[in-house]
């Protein structure tokens, strides 16, 4: 990680590291813009933007229409032409409008321009369930993203992890989705170093060691890993916790160094599994890895449904909880 030289630190939760990365990002580069639905005279319906307009004015905190597609295109109209735009979806449920600026132009700039253009552009949106959102405020879209080169994910678990990323991902020359699970928004805290730093995209971050199973996860889904983690360590069993922190570009040298230490493997997502993260590691994995394996590679992830339902029993259905883990976790140590 390079930081700043202060030394001190800040307690924050996730919302409030994203919040404070972004103002420092308006302060310190007029390049900047945010644009998205709600972000100016209302500051985001998370308040992360809350009073920016009034610092910043209408033209680098822009209020937008209710039009994925637009905001998404005019931000990468921004990026090829100098700027620095943030882009806001203000639920990840609302995406999909926008998944041709996204795939086809923001992804394919620089290849298609032969390098004459990049795209610096972030697209952050919150995502994730466990809020009672329902169908329409609680997908998780890495997936249906994570198949396209020239595009950059990051899902980031704890907040000095939000502000670094966030920091890389501004800073970087091509488009980032920048993943912010809302349940963590609030829920998890952690010292911030103060000051500007960058924590690189692809790089994994070695939670827990282990010697009997490697576990990997990210966002949400790390802090439930760990907590069960942590309930099998006072039973006596040692399993190693992953977070991925970068799902594209993905790294797998971690990954692989910690299965061939612990010749097992389980992967956890909130995501659905079929088609999902966990598939491109388990065939990662196998490819690589093989015959270091003494078991299965075993996915828990959520179930081949359409969405997750508002009902509280349909959500915790959906959802693994940390007692799940921890039992999928034993299963594996003991095979």
């Amino acid at each position: 990680m390079a930081v700043s030289s202060s030394a001190t630190s800040t307690v924050m939760n996730n919302v409030e590291a994203v919040r404070a990365t972004l103002y420092e990002a308006l302060k310190s580069d007029d390049r900047t813009v945010i644009l998205g639905e709600d972000v100016g005279a209302r500051g985001n319906v998370f308040l992360i933007t809350k009073d920016f307009i009034n610092e910043f004015g209408p033209q680098r905190i822009i209020d937008t229409p209710i039009a994925e597609a637009s905001i998404v295109g005019i931000a990468v109209g921004m990026a090829m032409e100098g700027l620095r735009p943030i882009a806001e979806i203000q639920f990840a449920d609302f995406i999909y409008p926008s998944f041709n600026q996204i795939v086809g132009e923001a992804a394919k700039t620089r290849y298609r321009s032969n390098g004459e253009y990049t795209c610096p552009l972030v697209i952050r949106t919150p995502y994730g369930g466990g809020v009672r959102g329902a169908l329409s405020h609680s997908v998780s879209i890495e997936a249906l993203f994570y198949h396209v080169p020239g595009l950059k994910i990051v899902a980031p678990a704890f907040p000095a992890d939000v502000k670094g990323l966030l920091n890389a991902a501004i800073d970087d020359p091509d488009p980032v989705l920048f993943l912010e699970h809302k349940k963590t928004y609030r829920l998890i805290k952690g010292e911030v170093p103060d000051g500007h730093y960058t924590i690189p995209l692809g790089k994994a971050n070695l939670l827990k060691e282990g010697t009997q199973l490697t576990v990997v996860s990210y966002g949400l889904y790390v802090h439930w890993a760990l907590e069960a983690a942590q309930k099998l360590q006072e039973e006596g069993l040692s399993v190693e916790v992953i977070d991925l922190r970068s799902i594209r570009p993905m790294d797998k040298g971690t990954i692989l160094r910690s299965v061939e230490k612990t010749r097992k493997l389980l992967i956890v997502h909130e995501d659905n599994k079929f088609g999902g993260i966990g598939a491109e590691i388990s065939a990662m994995v196998a490819e690589e890895a093989l015959f270091h394996l003494d078991a299965p590679i075993r996915r828990l992830c959520a179930p081949d449904v359409p969405a997750m339902g508002y009902a509280l029993p349909l959500e915790e259905e959906y959802m693994s909880s940390p007692g799940e883990m921890a039992e999928a976790m034993r299963e594996l140590v003991r095979f």
